[in-house]
């Protein structure tokens, strides 16, 4: 397969200089919204990081060198990058099983793995995923977040060991009932209500920040005179009291047992960061008239996720909720990305010894509602109105994301998919005898229903099948069921090949089987309405020398005279 890198890799903020359309007037809409997504995305990356099983300063380098990285790099003019919820189960498996470093090596992993899947064009296969397995994927994940969530929404203390696992997480809470902490539990609850009620008020600030704001001042308040201490970012990680260093980048230490232990893992976060930055992007140029570039989102992804584990960050991916909040802020393009990073190093630098006084209360409803805006719950409702088939494949991933792990549901997902696809396919594709003794003079069906149409007669002793649809694996099984209902005294099988727009290896193997079969019955087999493209697949194979280059036809006209005269002989 050849690769042309300037055709899969054209970075949108490489074309925008060029073209010379970046003006003050963009820049400044630009700046505006990056400040605003910046803020936006404090809170967030400071979630991710301790729901992933890492420290609150690592979802923040990953939020700054990733969402740089990404909107340099990136297809899209519009698309935000950072840690997002749906890796927050897949890391926390990772941290918890190889530690910091596995999980290094199985971003760059998966950073490579996005990379070849940009270099080799597959960002439009991404877009033939079925509705319902990504559905499934996304509620799943957001079901499992809500139940890691629910040890500090409770206030349950920080030393209990809450084992991972939907069932024994629940098993584990509903042990420990007599522990929760009312005071805590108001907390969560308080900041849950601004969350989502906020909205009513402004969409400008998100609920999200004000929340972490009065949640953090209502603990230092509580602290100070009531003598109330609340679990805070703090009596996790003492060490963020002494401020933080730049982080310097980290060598991995690749060994083969774990590399091979961590192939899954990271195929797994490649898959969710090419589904989820694509339908980012995808939603993005439905509010905004533009169009993305699939397959340099997926090489940009790639750059992203391969260079921000050495500064000890964890996957990213392109954040739907934050880049439509750069959109209705103005953002314009990738620059928004550019200074929103800019934005989060200066609270990096500055500001981040503060963040020891946010409850963890407080996130824990954060996240609470990420989990409610992930679920989609509405879709899935309205999912499970449809045929069986979908409503399978929808509860299957849901479950197993949610019960089994999630590295097994994007397993099963993906084969899911490709058994859909073939399904579908083999539903359009159909293999039938044509009836009755007169067949029309065109390879035209719209010439073919018209009445003034020559009528070609059939002669005795010939057969004529007429595939419609893709020439596939899939059609075996049907040539089979035919061959069997073959008409006594058939000395020519003409095979009708108008509506085969291609033929694979397989079908070109059961193609040649039919004729070795057909040959030693002592039935001849002619090809009519044989396409340039299929044409060339049956030289290739060497399938024209075994029917014989006189049995290949482009046209039903000189097929049928070919029979004739293989019938009188």
């Amino acid at each position: 397969m050849n690769v042309n890198l300037k055709e899969v890799f054209q970075p949108k903020l490489f074309g925008l200089f060029k073209k010379g359309k970046y003006d003050g007037k963009k820049f400044t809409s630009d700046l505006i919204a990056g400040i605003i997504v910046g803020i936006i995305a404090l809170p967030l990356a400071i979630a991710f990081g301790i729901a992933s099983g890492v420290t609150p300063q690592q979802g923040l380098i990953t939020a700054i060198v990733a969402g740089f990285l990404i909107s340099f790099f990136g297809g899209s003019n519009f698309l935000i990058g950072g840690p997002t919820g749906a890796f927050i189960v897949i890391v926390a498996g990772i941290v918890g099983q190889y530690g910091m470093q596995g999980l290094i090596i199985a971003t760059i992993m998966a950073g490579v793995f996005l990379v070849l899947m940009g270099v080799f064009k597959m960002g439009v296969i991404f877009k033939f995923i079925p509705y319902p397995i990504v559905v499934g994927f996304t509620s799943g994940i957001a079901l499992t977040i809500f139940s890691t969530q629910m040890k500090d929404f409770f206030g349950l203390p920080l030393d209990l060991e809450v084992p991972a696992g939907f069932i024994p997480q629940w098993i584990c809470y509903f042990q420990n009932i007599g522990n929760i902490s009312w005071v805590e539990l108001a907390m969560s609850i308080v900041c849950l209500v601004i969350c989502f009620s906020w909205g009513k008020v402004t969409k400008k600030v998100p609920g999200s920040l004000i929340a972490l704001i009065i949640g953090t001042l209502a603990s230092v308040l509580l602290s100070r005179f009531a003598g109330v201490e609340l679990a805070t970012i703090g009596s996790k990680f003492p060490e963020l009291a002494n401020g933080l260093p730049m982080p310097k980048p980290v060598a991995p230490e690749f060994d083969y047992e774990t590399v091979k232990g961590l192939v899954s893992p990271a195929f797994t976060i490649a898959i969710l960061c090419a589904i989820e930055s694509l339908l980012a992007a995808m939603v993005a140029d439905g509010a905004t008239g533009k169009r993305h570039h699939a397959n340099t989102e997926l090489i940009g992804q790639g750059i992203a996720n391969i260079i921000t584990p050495l500064f000890g960050g964890i996957p990213a991916t392109g954040a739907l909720a934050r880049t439509m909040a750069s959109i209705n802020n103005g953002g314009k393009t990738p620059v928004t990305g550019i200074i929103h990073a800019a934005v989060l190093l200066l609270i990096y630098l500055f500001l981040m010894p503060y963040a020891i006084y946010i409850p963890l209360s407080c996130l824990a409803a954060i996240l609470v509602q990420v989990a409610y805006n992930m679920s989609e719950w509405r879709t899935f409702k309205y999912l499970l109105r449809g045929d069986k088939s979908d409503v399978a494949v929808l509860l299957i991933t849901f479950f197993l994301t949610v019960i089994v792990d999630l590295t097994v549901a994007i397993e099963v997902g993906v084969v899911l998919a490709i058994v859909l696809f073939v399904r579908r396919v083999m539903q359009t594709s159909n293999i039938s005898v044509l009836e009755g003794h007169h067949l029309a003079a065109t390879e035209d069906d719209e010439v073919a229903s018209m009445e003034n149409t020559d009528m070609l007669d059939i002669p005795e002793g010939v057969e004529v099948y007429e595939i419609d649809g893709p020439f596939f694996f899939g059609l075996a099984s049907r040539f089979e069921e035919l061959e069997q209902m073959k008409k006594p005294g058939t000395k020519v099988r003409i095979i009708r090949m108008r509506k085969v727009p291609f033929i694979d290896s397989t079908g070109i193997n059961n193609l040649r089987n039919l004729c070795e079969r057909t040959h030693k019955r002592g039935v001849t087999v002619i090809l009519s309405g044989v396409t340039e493209k299929v044409h060339q697949s049956l030289v290739k194979f060497g399938v024209d020398l075994e029917i014989g280059s006189d049995c290949i036809f482009p046209h039903i006209v000189p097929a049928l005279e070919k029979a004739r005269e293989l019938v009188k002989k």
